[in-house]
């Protein structure tokens, strides 16, 4: 008897090492990180945040905090921001604010949880969705624009060229505003009409593709239909499942034209005066996200997290592809840079649509992030990027807020 219980025991010990095995092999392959490569053709590639980032001292805090306190009363006194501003490092908000009204109307004030038009800083959200279509194969960077839009009318344009704006193509902005034969500017433009305009109505480049970079929005508004075809859904909603959602980004969203243009945060001008909505604020790609800086924190240091994309892939996201002038300003695949001989790299992306002014700047080097967005006119969003020399050795003046 006392050998069948002593066996039984054994057995059920057995069953007991067994069965916890089973459930550490199913967490780790719970664990295992699927390459967007690796995906199922019908399942997209998502962003994933960056975590176990390291924990800054509560005396770094507080002397940078000074140091930056310092800076935004000097660049924006006596409370004339009317937007928000954030810097970060190591995803740790080290000095955030938020001053003004989204709408001068009712006095709504900007709080942490207000979206503002970050205009085209959504470029850089776009070329990251694009990117991670790339990460998972179903772009090729080089293929051919027109192998997703059959209308479009420039055969030598590559997705590449887009995001690098070297396509050579003019701005919907000169095309679509006097020549009431090519667009009557009482009707919404839309970007489906751009790719219908350029496909039927003879529309030259500005420059032969491939020869000189021109900053265009044009490229952008074809990348987001792009990414229509790819994801058989809208702009919005693809934007949604592949970077918004899946970094808790609550707090942004693709403008929904028809439905919310007069529910979302208006922009002034410098004197307050309110601007109005016009023929092009329903195309997006180029602009027309909504977003807050804590929003932008969290797709900041996803961008920064490993399985952001391929090495090979995320070293050319960060090469610049406007050589053919030596200088040291430069744009890579959706981000704008600076190289300085010394061989430091200064990357960041400006935006400006109606009175919308935005700056985002990841300083790599550093892991701190530096975001600044508002809805009343002023150059001085730009100028912050002079905070960068707290943080590393950036050459900038004083008098630098170009």
């Amino acid at each position: 008897m006392n050998f069948i219980k002593k066996t039984s025991s054994l057995y059920l010990l057995l069953l007991m090492a067994l069965v916890s095995s089973c459930k550490n092999d199913t967490k780790h392959i719970e664990k295992a990180e699927i390459k967007d490569a690796d995906l199922p053709k019908n399942v997209l590639p998502k962003m994933k945040p960056l975590v176990n980032e390291t924990k800054l001292t509560a005396d770094y805090i507080a002397e940078k905090h000074r140091e930056i306190d310092s800076f935004y009363n000097r660049n924006w006194p006596n409370n004339s921001m009317n937007g928000g501003f954030l810097v970060a490092k190591n995803g740790q908000i080290i000095y955030e604010k938020y001053e003004g009204y989204a709408n001068l109307r009712d006095k709504t004030p900007i709080t942490s949880t207000t979206p503002i038009h970050i205009a085209s800083v959504s470029k850089v959200l776009t070329a990251t969705a694009v990117l991670k279509l790339v990460n998972a194969k179903r772009i090729d960077l080089d293929q051919k624009v027109t192998d997703f839009l059959k209308e479009f009318p420039y055969p030598d344009v590559t997705v590449r060229m887009l995001l690098d704006h070297r396509s050579g193509m003019r701005s919907y902005a000169y095309f679509t505003d006097r020549d009431k034969s090519v667009w009557d500017r009482h009707n919404t433009l839309t970007n489906q009409d751009i790719l219908t305009i350029m496909g039927t109505k003879n529309i030259g480049l500005e420059q032969r593709t491939g020869t000189r970079f021109a900053y265009c929005n044009t490229n952008y508004a074809m990348l987001a239909l792009i990414i229509e075809k790819v994801t058989k859904m809208s702009y919005r909603d693809a934007m949604a499942e592949i970077i918004f959602k899946p970094l808790g980004m609550t707090n942004t969203f693709v403008l929904d034209f028809d439905k919310d243009k007069h529910n979302v945060a208006p922009s002034y001008k410098a004197n307050r005066v309110e601007i109005g909505i016009d023929y092009l604020d329903k195309i997006y790609g180029d602009k027309n996200i909504y977003s807050t800086p804590r929003d932008l924190l969290k797709f900041d240091r996803a961008r920064n997290s490993p399985s952001f994309l391929e090495p090979a892939l995320l070293a050319q996201v960060y090469t610049g592809y406007s050589n053919e002038r030596k200088g040291t300003k430069n744009y890579g695949l959706g981000i704008r840079m600076i190289n300085w001989d010394n061989g430091k790299n200064f990357y960041f992306h400006n935006g400006w649509w109606h009175g919308f002014t935005s700056s985002y700047i990841p300083l790599k080097d550093e892991n701190v992030t530096i975001i600044a967005l508002s809805n009343k006119f002023s150059r001085n969003t730009y100028a912050v990027r002079k905070l960068s020399v707290l943080f590393g050795d950036y050459p900038f003046k004083v008098k630098d807020t170009e």
